[in-house]
């Protein structure tokens, strides 16, 4: 549905983009993840014909649009302050485009009923300013504004950023669902890792311009390709030489005590796991516990590394700071990274990988 070709876009002497190639297949959720300046909405823009690449090409459906004008690439767009008229009303802010398009004025009421419908804005609404409407709404507005010119693929940057944490969670489920419904192609830039793994098909992550992985959420966190993404994506701990010595010793695996070592979060445990499998105990000691309701999260320093852990309050006694305890890891959680190139090892050359 989607390609960029070898997309290089510069600013004068400012490369943001120098060499980028994407492809997004048909219906796909496919999010744009990084952090601020890392090139993400840089990219969305020239997709959505913004921005003129220096370099490459870009096609949409088989079609080269890359000196297409943007009115006529059939996208629509959801920027991140929505970009609404506050002196429209919501039914006139929905219906601009198709009044752009000179669409019939009855053909332009049934179509801004229908998506208002679809996305949950009420015949009462339509007739409001939009500046007495919620967030959430407005936010409904801008996707509805966007989706009743029926474009071939929806884009959306930072939709959610400017909403408080609650009302965020809750409409990011609401427009995974519109976007189910409609089978939307979809691109959605963030820099919000929970958004990105919740809501995509598969995720590209940026970093200064480059896309260092693509794949699908659960790809992405459990073996992340270079040690950016590991450190970008979701939470670990820093493994000491002495760590990963030690944890070899007591398992037998050929891991590197001179790689870049990380562990996920929940990857260890204060319990030996039910199912046993490969896990090993190493001795530690408690740095800090701190209680968050649902589950406490640990500190627990072992041969040199401080173990973030997550543990789940379930009414059993658990360890309190300065207790020795034991901290079981299974040898094939640990994630590895060259300390030259930052890319990960591959565990089957673990042992002979590095010196």
């Amino acid at each position: 549905m989607i390609r960029l070709d070898n997309i290089e876009v510069s600013f004068g002497d400012f490369v943001a983009i120098p060499n980028l190639d994407l492809h997004v297949k048909p219906g796909e959720f496919f999010t744009l993840l990084g952090p601020s300046g890392c090139g993400k909405t840089t990219a969305l823009r020239t997709l959505a014909g913004f921005i003129e690449p220096s370099a490459g090409t870009v096609h949409v459906d088989g079609k080269n649009v890359t000196r297409l004008p943007s009115d006529k690439r059939q996208v629509g767009m959801v920027f991140q302050n929505y970009a609404l008229f506050p002196s429209m009303s919501v039914w006139e802010n929905i219906a601009f485009g198709l009044r752009v398009r000179k669409e019939k004025s009855a053909e332009s009421d049934r179509l801004v009923r229908d998506i208002a419908r679809r996305v949950e804005l009420s015949d009462e609404q339509l007739h409001k300013n939009v500046a007495e409407l919620s967030g959430g709404q407005q936010q409904r507005v801008a996707v509805a504004r966007a989706l009743v010119l029926r474009p071939k693929i929806l884009l959306l940057d930072e939709p959610l950023s400017n909403l408080d944490a609650k009302l965020r969670h809750q409409l990011r489920q609401q427009l995974k669902d519109l976007q189910s419904e409609f089978g939307i192609t979809t691109v959605y830039v963030t820099h919000d890792q929970d958004e990105a793994l919740a809501m995509s098909d598969r995720v590209a992550v940026f970093n200064k311009g480059v896309v260092e992985q693509v794949g699908t959420p659960q790809s992405i966190y459990d073996d992340a390709a270079t040690e950016f993404v590991c450190n970008f994506i979701g939470d670990s701990s820093p493994l000491t030489p002495e760590f990963v010595a030690e944890l070899n010793r007591l398992s037998g695996a050929g891991l590197s005590p001179a790689a870049n070592s990380y562990l996920r979060v929940e990857k260890a445990s204060l319990t030996q796991p039910a199912n046993g499998g490969t896990a090993v105990g190493l001795s530690g000691q408690v740095v800090s516990r701190t209680y968050h309701g649902l589950h406490s999260r640990y500190i627990v320093r072992s041969h040199g590394a401080d173990l973030r852990l997550l543990v789940k309050e379930d009414g059993a006694a658990h360890p309190e700071a300065g207790a020795e305890t034991t901290v079981y890891v299974q040898p094939g959680h640990v994630l590895q990274y060259h300390p030259d190139t930052g890319k990960a090892l591959d565990r089957r050359e673990q042992a002979v990988a590095l010196p």
